[in-house]
Parts: C-alpha cells; structure tokens; sequence
C-alpha cells in the first residue's frame, strides 16, 4: 500500500512539474499583435552602416529600418518604404527572411507601442496602406511624394492631426557628417552619383531615434528565439 501511494504521489509532483512548465513556456510565447514596430538590421553593406554610423544613440546603434505590422485575412503583414520597391506590404515572412545572422536568425526586433496609442493604429495603417505604390525617398528629404522607413511611420501618426508632443516619435535636423564634422565619404559618394546636395540640417527621423521613445517597449527579438 505504501509503495502505491509513493508512486501516486511521484506521479502527482511529475505531473504538478510538467504543467507548471508548459503554464510557463505558454505564458512566454511571444505574439504579434497589429501596430506592433519591427525594427531591423537590414545588413553591412556601405550604406547601411553609413545610416547607423550618423544615426546611432544612446539606447539604439544597429537599426537601420522600420515597418509597422498589419493583419490581413488572418496572415501578418508589415508595411514599410523600402529601397527600389517603395511604400509596400511585405508578408511578415519574407520580412523576417531578409537579413539573418550567422546562425539563421532575423535580425528583426518588436517594439510595442504604449496603451494610449492604440486607438490610433487603425489609421496610421489606412495611411500607410493608402501609399502603398508610393516611391522609396532615396535622398531622404521630408516631403510627401516618396518616403524613406521612418519617414512613412512617423507621419502615419501625425497625419492624424496629433499634437507635436502628443505624436510617439520625434524628428531632428539630419546629420551625415562623421564625428569631426566632415560629411562621411559613403554619403558624399552616395549623393554625388544621384546629382544631389547632401540635405545635411533637413528636418527628419531615423530607426535609432524612433527605438529610443519612451512611448514604446521592446517585446520580442527574433534573433533569441
């Protein structure tokens, strides 16, 4: 009698164990949910490590690209301005397929916006999904007939007709000087082939800067799945 009530008992704490880890390994899954920011890092390539060089923060210094999630027919999508396609949105898949580290993982972070912003990603998505066709901003001016990451993600909350301090993101003069002042040589190489000035002092936004708002939590990496 004994030894059955010894091994009911093993079988009871066995049992206790195995649902308190899938309780927890269930309450960790991480989901994404639509508004949510997928910050990336798009690569090493002469480019992108000029954004990072002349945009990197404090909190931030690897991001070089912004998109914001959307669900559509049940499957995630991410809507972002990308070079050579434009405003467009991307299947969370291929998004996530686009830049992996060494051992096969996205180099692709979630941010999650505060509550308070959640009334207004209905129409920051009408906004960008209603550009969706629009060119990429390759000269990285602030206007509205093509738009570069952030460019498009900023301006799909002010177009809502926020307050400036009330909108999750700020803006500041542009930079593509090195820390001496000099215009980097990757952009004076990367302007003069597009016959274009340098829009060094431009007003506009980047990936590092929207990653270090305090309106919005990093949720997930993808890298440490």
């Amino acid at each position: 009698m004994n030894i059955i009530l010894k091994q009911a008992f093993t079988l009871l704490i066995v049992s206790l164990v195995l649902f308190s880890c899938n309780s927890t390994q269930k309450n960790n899954t991480f989901e994404l949910q639509e508004g949510d920011l997928l910050f990336q890092n798009t690569g090493t390539g002469e480019i992108d490590n000029a954004i990072k060089d002349v945009t990197a923060t404090s909190f931030s210094k690897n991001y070089s690209h912004v998109g914001m999630a959307m669900k559509k027919d049940d499957q995630f999508y991410v809507v972002e301005a990308i070079p050579k396609k434009g405003v467009r949105q991307t299947p969370l898949t291929e998004f996530l397929d686009r830049n992996k580290n060494k051992n096969n993982k996205s180099q692709t972070t979630v941010a999650r916006l505060d509550s308070d912003y959640k009334p207004y990603i209905s129409k920051a998505l009408v906004y960008g999904i209603d550009r969706i066709g629009t060119p990429y901003d390759d000269i990285f001016l602030w206007d509205d007939t093509s738009y570069y990451c952030s460019e498009l993600v900023y301006k799909m909350f002010s177009s809502q007709d926020l307050p400036t301090d009330a909108i999750p993101f700020k803006t500041h003069p542009m930079t593509f000087n090195d820390s001496t002042g000099n215009p980097m040589p990757s952009w004076e190489t990367y302007y003069k082939t597009r016959n274009q000035p340098i829009p060094e002092g431009i007003i506009g936004t980047n990936p590092n800067l929207m990653a270090s708002s305090p309106h919005i939590k990093f949720v997930h990496d993808y890298e440490t799945e």
